[in-house]
C-alpha cells in the first residue's frame, strides 16, 4: 500500500491538470485522441492499484467479505479491464519504438486475460483458482511500478555505452532502457507470484520428521 501510494502520488498529479504539456509520455503527432485516452488509462489504473491492495489484504478479506466482493467488482470493472483495454491503444501508439509497443500490447492483453479468468473462477465458486488468477492480475497491475525502477537502473547501466553500443544516440539508449523495464517487470512479478503460490500449496512444505 505504501509503495502504491508513493507511486501514485508521484505519477498521477500531472494528469489531473488535463494539460498535454504536463504528460510524462510524448503524444504522437497529430493524434488528438491519445492524450484524453491516456488520462483515462491513468485514472482507471489508479482505481485498479488502490482496490487491488485491499483485495490481497488478508485481514480485510477475512473480516469484511462483502467489502472484498465490492472492491473486487470495482477492481475488475472500473480498474483493470478499462485500464487494460485503453492500454492496448496507448501501447500501440507509443513513440518509444517497436519493442516497447509489443511489450505494452502483450502486458495489457495478459492483464485483461488473467483478470477475466479470475472473475470467471469466482463466479464458478472455485475460490482457490480465483485467488491464484487474481494474484497474477495484481502482479500485472503493479508491474508499472517495478518497470520504473528497472528503467532507472537500466539507464544508469547503459549510459556509458551511448557512444559505443548506441552510436552516440541518447534517444536510442533511453528507448532500450525503457524496453528492458516494460519487458522484465511483468515477467519477474509473475514468476514471483507463482513461486509464492506454489509455496502455499498443500504438501509444499517439508513434512515434519517422524519419531
Amino acid at each position: 500500500m505504501l509503495v502504491a501510494a508513493a507511486f501514485l502520488a508521484f505519477s498521477v498529479p500531472p494528469y489531473l491538470t488535463f494539460d498535454p504539456a504536463a504528460s510524462r509520455l510524448e503524444p504522437p503527432p497529430g493524434n488528438d485522441f491519445y492524450y484524453p485516452l491516456l488520462v483515462a488509462h491513468v485514472l482507471f489504473g489508479t482505481v485498479a492499484m488502490v482496490t487491488a491492495c485491499f483485495q490481497i489484504w488478508p485481514a480485510f478479506r477475512a473480516r469484511y467479505r462483502r467489502g472484498h466482493r465490492i472492491t473486487g467488482r470495482i477492481y475488475v470493472f472500473a480498474g483493470a479491464l478499462p485500464a487494460g483495454l485503453l492500454g492496448l491503444y496507448i501501447g500501440w501508439h507509443t513513440t518509444a519504438g517497436p519493442s516497447v509497443r509489443v511489450a505494452n500490447l502483450v502486458g495489457s492483453t495478459l492483464w485483461i486475460t488473467v483478470t477475466l479468468v479470475g472473475l470467471r473462477m469466482a463466479r464458478r465458486r472455485r475460490f482457490g483458482d480465483h485467488r491464484k488468477w487474481m494474484s497474477r492480475s495484481f502482479a500485472l497491475s503493479m508491474s508499472i511500478v517495478l518497470s520504473r525502477v528497472i528503467n532507472v537502473v537500466a539507464t544508469i547501466v547503459l549510459t556509458p555505452q551511448v557512444n559505443t553500443t548506441f552510436g552516440g544516440s541518447e534517444e536510442l539508449m533511453r528507448y532500450s532502457a525503457l524496453s528492458i523495464g516494460v519487458w522484465l517487470s511483468p515477467l519477474l512479478l509473475l514468476l514471483l507470484t507463482d513461486w509464492l503460490l506454489d509455496r502455499r500449496k498443500p504438501g509444499a512444505r517439508r513434512p515434519a520428521a517422524v519419531r
